[in-house]
């Protein structure tokens, strides 16, 4: 057999690999109506294998291996998957790898962030930063420096994956890397060891204000339980706490549950599970938080999906927190990965899941294309909660399902006028910090002042961007921010710049002004939860004394 041939049956037996964890499922109906879907699904499969025939046969131009594994990765699976819904995915073996990777919460390399852009027709790829206490970070790589070879082979042209496969290997393993930094009249030339580079889901905590800590959690992965005990633990006697969720697109349902276990009170309820094919499944605090408490805002945006939500949805429903910020994406499936042939994946809705209160808080997503959907051009939630579903939580404040978790207090994201986003579109902070640090010293007291703003300036011209004083004038707190952010990850490291951002960050300021009305909310929370308490021992009291 042809290696062309191989890689097309490869193909084809791989969409059967699909079709057949897509069938396992369904035969778990019973009845006659399996017997007829069964019956079709065998018609639908025979009828692809008959249509890739004739186009294998008689396409005006040979099917390469490429284009055969194009019509199955890129076309057919994906085509079956987006008709049932838009979260079921199927991963082919780069994307598989990438996925686990991202789940593990680890990798072994030299631990930088790295970015491709096109400088004038030519492919660069630049650090966007070092991984603080990674060889990178140790070996003194900053920010803005572009790779321009790996062990001796030039970078030239080479896309961010070709860089980072480069990079990559196995612990101990030396890869030499010579970088191009702005001032330096030659290459440098770093030679870095491959070590473990841990991918925290949190990357960055700090004490916000007096007794009030901060976390940002990016996503739940394998470490996420322990990350949060680790965070809140790092903070002593905390007196509140503020969970920032926005952006967080979601992860392990596991974690998700863990997180919600380390805060809400022994069998209380975290999210339970409902699907066809499989059992429900109802998930509590099993722990508990052992009584320690402390009032809790949780920020959300339009981006915080999935287990994002369910830690939003389960806090709120027993108003544990209070809520802030939009209206959440609004993602109620769960998917189960299923490892198929050759190193690829099936992401396959299973499930739907409902808060504490029985909210369903899918979107919907029927006649809705896909990127309306991702972009919340359509079947988003309706503004008018009239007519969505009404739940109530534990002490009987209303909350609504159909649509994303409603926060309890709206706080509007920050709008950006057309400057704003040209100068993000262009990376311009990103290019100006190098040449910045490269002519001035930066020390930890660092200020964007006049003269700051004065060579800033300077830097927009020379880079033929258009401004005026009333642009800046228009977004001057936001405009120091972003420039003092790039310098201060230069001279100190990833985490000092997101500290910069979060002092700044409007969104941040007016949640921590939340927080008395999160006490409160707390308060009312212990209240209920011991009237319930005697409650049982009333009835359980009542049974016993019963001839």
């Amino acid at each position: 057999m042809t290696p062309r041939a191989r890689r097309a049956l490869f193909a084809i037996t791989l969409f059967f690999a699909v079709c057949a964890v897509a069938g396992a499922v369904l035969e778990r109906r019973v009845g006659a109506q399996a017997s007829q879907d069964e019956s079709q699904l065998r018609d639908s499969l025979k009828s692809f294998t008959d249509v890739y025939a004739v186009v294998e046969q008689n396409y005006a131009e040979p099917i390469t291996s490429d284009k055969a594994d194009d019509a199955v990765y890129d076309g057919a699976i994906p085509g079956m998957l987006q008709v049932l819904d838009p979260h079921s995915h199927f991963y082919d073996p780069k994307a598989y790898a990438r996925l686990r990777e991202d789940q593990r919460g680890h990798y072994y390399g030299v631990g930088m962030i790295i970015r491709q852009q096109n400088d004038g027709g030519k492919t660069n790829v630049y650090v966007v930063t070092p991984y603080e206490d990674t060889p990178s970070y140790r070996a003194g790589i900053h920010p803005g420096d572009l790779i321009a070879a790996i062990d001796g082979k030039s970078a030239d042209g080479w896309s961010a994956d070709q860089v980072a496969k480069a990079l990559k290997g196995p612990k101990g393993t030396h890869v030499q890397v010579s970088m191009v930094r702005y001032g330096q009249t030659k290459p440098l030339i770093f030679d870095l060891v491959r070590d473990e580079i841990p991918h925290p889901s949190i990357d960055l905590k700090f004490e916000i204000r007096p007794g009030i800590g901060y976390i940002h959690l990016t996503e739940f992965q394998e470490t996420t339980g322990d990350e949060m005990d680790d965070a809140i633990n790092s903070f002593g006697d905390l007196k509140g706490l503020v969970l920032d969720l926005r952006e967080n697109p979601g992860g392990l349902l596991s974690q998700a549950v863990d997180v919600c276990d380390r805060l809400l009170a022994k069998g209380q309820t975290i999210v339970t599970q409902r699907g066809r094919a499989y059992s429900d499944q109802n998930y509590v605090a099993t722990h508990g938080n052992g009584g320690k408490t402390f009032p809790i805002v949780v920020l959300v945006n339009r981006g915080t999906a999935s287990a994002a939500e369910i830690v939003s949805g389960a806090l709120q429903d027993h108003d544990r927190a209070l809520i802030v910020g939009e209206t959440t994406f609004g993602k109620g499936l769960v998917q189960t990965v299923y490892n198929l042939s050759e190193d690829t994946g099936l992401a396959l809705t299973t499930y739907h899941y409902y808060t504490p209160s029985g909210r369903l808080i899918q979107r919907n997503y029927q006649g809705v294309s896909l990127y309306d959907y991702y972009n919340h051009a359509g079947g988003g939630p309706s503004s008018d909660s009239s007519n969505r579903e009404v739940k109530l939580t534990d002490s009987g404040r209303t909350v609504y399902g159909g649509g994303g978790i409603t926060p309890d207090e709206k706080i509007e994201s920050p709008k950006t006028a057309r400057f704003q986003d040209e100068l993000d579109y262009k990376d311009v902070f990103f290019r100006f910090a190098p040449v910045y640090v490269a002519t001035h010293t930066v020390d930890k007291n660092f200020q964007v002042d006049d003269a700051v703003l004065a060579d800033f300036k300077k830097f927009l011209t020379s880079q033929d961007i258009d401004w005026t004083e009333a642009d800046l004038n228009g977004c001057t707190d936001w405009l120091k921010a972003q420039i003092k952010k790039d310098i201060i990850t230069i001279q100190f490291g990833q985490l000092a710049g997101l500290r910069v951002i979060a002092d700044w960050d409007p969104m941040i300021q007016k949640a921590l002004g939340y927080m008395p009305e999160a006490q409160a909310l707390e308060d009312n929370a212990h209240k209920v939860l011991a009237e319930k308490a005697q409650a049982r021992a009333a009835e359980t009291l009542g049974a016993a004394s019963q001839p």
